[in-house]
């Protein structure tokens, strides 16, 4: 009878510790700062962590080369919707994840509010799955639920969005770009003595430059 006790409270201990340890592989964080669709700033233990959520990639909103992307707002204000008002957000490592990349950003799956965030992200057509580096524990179903998105067409599946999206930024670009042509001097198609008289105006610029800039300061000062 003893045995049989002894045996019964070794079973619940060991499934005690597995279920402490599956519950306890999530770490609690508090949030700091939205920075994109796919990046978030975290405390972790009183210092503050970026963290890029693994498996996944949104379109930029805030990049300093690529600029705005399309779908890049749209799933920006999502993620940062859904963290800035989360109760809870925690953050899962992946055994088969390095903790950090190469720019000391923590990698890791995301939970909000018990929910996650990669998941929710991919399923509505916000992001795509990517820089799967290893096994990672939920790329079947992020996998599974990009397929059902792209087929549908959400969000940047949407080619024909993406396409009104391209052709309206490129029409700004276009509309930023000035044509500084009038601004240069044509020194092909100027005579000897027009480009003597040009080389002579610039020098007396440079020359004159400062005691110009002396008088305009004086006058200023007595017609105050």
């Amino acid at each position: 009878m003893r045995s049989s006790k002894k045996i019964l409270f070794i079973i619940f201990m060991f499934i005690f510790f597995i279920g402490s340890a599956n519950a306890s592989s999530k770490e609690k964080v508090t949030f700091s700062k939205c920075v994109d669709g796919d990046t978030i700033k975290v405390n972790i233990d009183g210092e503050i962590n970026i963290v890029r959520m693994l498996a996944i990639d949104t379109p930029e909103s805030v990049h300093p080369t690529k600029g705005v992307e399309y779908y890049g707002k749209e799933a920006s204000n999502y993620t940062c919707n859904l963290v800035t008002n989360a109760k809870k957000i925690e953050l899962e490592y992946d055994k088969n994840s390095d903790k950090k990349d190469k720019y000391n950003r923590v990698l890791a799956w995301v939970w909000v509010d018990d929910t996650l965030l990669q998941d929710e992200l991919v399923k509505n057509g916000y992001a795509e799955v990517a820089y799967l580096y290893g096994d990672y524990k939920y790329t079947n179903t992020l996998k599974d639920h990009q397929a059902v998105a792209e087929s549908s067409k959400i969000g940047i599946w949407n080619e024909e969005a993406r396409k009104e999206f391209d052709s309206n930024s490129s029409s700004k670009n276009d509309d930023n770009t000035t044509d500084n042509s009038d601004s240069y001097i044509d020194l092909k198609n100027m005579s000897t003595s027009d480009i003597i008289i040009v080389i002579g105006v610039v020098i007396i610029g440079i020359v004159l430059g400062p005691t110009i800039k002396k008088i305009k300061r004086k006058i200023k000062k007595y017609t105050k």
